[in-house]
């Protein structure tokens, strides 16, 4: 069965500083119509921050779309000041925690909610982390407060639901991955 949808008509609903917002009229695999509301987003980077001592650093921040403190890797979307997704991570790293790495590492891809969203985002491993000398500002209404867990810690914090996001998730499960395979 051939699945995909025929697009028939796009309609731009909103554009912001973040995120467009598209609805799409299709044709449906069976020839019948439905709509799409799709959100776009820039491609986006997560970081496996991995301390000397072999802890990954996490960031307490409020998320207003789920109205709660949230526990999370560092990440951000490519923007304009972004050479190349290696840079985003450079970046994201100085801003966010005030730290540079010696080595970098793409672990994996994924799109972060298919359901609505076309947002892609890059999981990279940061190792050899050293404070910088020179600080990025932070995005304007970031606040943070930074904590390190090792990955038997990480894993309870999943088992117990203190950890719902699913970037954060999917690099815990891949840290875990990862020592499985030493």
């Amino acid at each position: 069965m051939d699945f995909e949808e025929k697009v028939l008509s796009t309609e731009k609903i909103y554009n912001g500083a973040i995120i467009d917002v598209i609805k799409q009229k299709v044709e449906l695999p069976d020839g019948q119509t439905s709509y799409r509301e799709i959100v776009r987003h820039a491609k986006a980077v997560g970081v496996l921050a991995i301390t000397d001592d072999d802890k990954m650093i996490l960031e307490k921040q409020w998320r207003a779309p789920v109205s709660e403190t949230v526990l999370e890797i560092p990440a951000g979307k490519l923007d304009s000041r972004d050479k190349s997704s290696e840079h985003a991570v450079y970046r994201e790293l100085n801003e966010e925690l005030r730290m540079k790495p010696a080595e970098i590492k793409l672990l994996t891809g994924f799109y972060s909610t298919v359901g609505f969203s076309d947002e892609y985002m890059e999981l990279y491993l940061a190792k050899g982390l050293k404070p910088v000398t020179d600080e990025l500002p932070r995005d304007k209404g970031e606040f943070l407060e930074l904590s390190k867990v090792s990955l038997s810690e990480a894993l309870k914090m999943l088992a117990n639901g203190e950890i719902k996001d699913a970037k954060t998730t999917t690099a815990i499960l891949y840290w875990q991955f990862l020592e499985n395979q030493e």
